[in-house]
């Protein structure tokens, strides 16, 4: 069977030898195409049809969604709610697991709940503070912290048991990822930082939003370094910068993101600076592409996530591969017949 083809939704796909889980996502990943990721803003809202037209702008342009938790420590509609609408028509999730908000007896209960739905991809993050959103007055629960997280993901995978020590009946068949930041403080820290994210279980990376090339360059050669390209597949965070001034603000109040004085100096001189953002995002696309142990990259486009198609396609990453996306194969046999 060929990475692309794809089940009913409902019907998993057989999962492949090397494989832990049956999804796309991996499949796309080990095939050795170039993957692409997005992010879906999720509503605030419990119109189910609110996702779904969030959704719909993707479609033929990416592998995979990313249903966030809780970002910024902002409440919004749960991201294992919007896995479970997401996979009740057969898109590839991945499920953010968040250890702000949650003990280690709720995590758990997630993991499996996801699976049992058909959520084959799952990222697992540290979480922001909550200070950082809009209920400041909030209780932190950080139980657990990303690499803990992973561990007890792999244990319920692969050892078919709780942190605790009891038996699943039946185990999580997940491919699991987390994030890394290349340009945080300080830089030489970051590869090994990822280095033991790996060791946990991580699987797959996604990393925070990239607009310093350089640097890029050189956490993938620390990385190559400690023999990690073999280990994980690293996609790299890109996207649209709105104007000068959005990415002024980006780079002062949102932890992680470095974005270079030449980046601001080229939006601040165009006289279509949305249009000059999305340029960019193209470009740094295109570049990242050529740099080795990169395996695809993760769109964020938040309240631009209309862009992300005229991005992936003018940046020619897909090579021509159509992701698939519900009534796909029906569009493409209408197409053919109608020829």
């Amino acid at each position: 069977m060929r990475f692309e083809d794809e089940p009913v939704p409902g019907y998993p796909l057989p999962i492949l030898p090397g494989h832990t889980s049956p999804g796309r996502l991996e499949r796309v990943l080990r095939s050795g195409a170039f993957a692409v990721t997005a992010e879906l803003d999720p509503p605030d809202s419990a119109d189910p049809q609110d996702v779904y037209r969030r959704a719909r702008v993707f479609d033929a342009y990416v592998d995979a969604i990313n249903a966030t938790d809780g970002s910024g420590a902002n409440c919004h509609m749960s991201s294992l709610a919007v896995c479970a609408l997401l996979t009740r028509v057969g898109y590839a999730p991945v499920m953010q697991i968040s250890c702000r908000d949650k003990n280690r007896i709720a995590v758990q209960g997630d993991i499996l709940g996801g699976a049992a739905m058909g959520v084959a991809n799952m990222l697992c993050l540290t979480g922001d503070g909550v200070q950082a959103g809009d209920h400041p007055q909030a209780k932190p629960v950080f139980d657990l912290d990303c690499m803990s997280l992973l561990e007890i993901g792999r244990t319920m995978r692969d050892e078919h048991r709780f942190q605790s020590g009891r038996k699943l009946t039946f185990s999580p068949r997940v491919f699991f990822g987390a994030a890394a930041n290349p340009f945080g403080l300080p830089v030489h820290w970051r590869a090994q930082r990822l280095a033991k994210k790996v060791a946990a279980g991580a699987q797959f990376i996604q990393t925070q939003y990239c607009y310093d090339l350089p640097r890029l360059k050189s956490f993938m050669q620390e990385v190559e370094d400690l023999g990690l390209l073999e280990q994980v597949f690293i996609l790299v965070g890109v996207g649209p910068l709105r104007s000068a001034k959005t990415a002024e603000w980006m780079r002062t109040n949102v932890p992680g993101v470095h974005i270079p004085d030449a980046v601001i100096k080229r939006l601040a001189g165009a006289e279509k600076q949305a249009l000059e953002g999305r340029q960019i995002c193209i470009e740094m696309i295109q570049q990242v592409r050529q740099i080795r142990g990169v395996a695809g990259v993760h769109v964020m486009a938040y309240r631009q996530e209309d862009s992300v198609a005229e991005i992936v396609e003018r940046s020619g990453v897909l090579e021509g591969r159509v992701p698939w996306y519900p009534g796909r194969d029906a569009e493409i046999q209408t197409l053919k017949e109608t020829a």
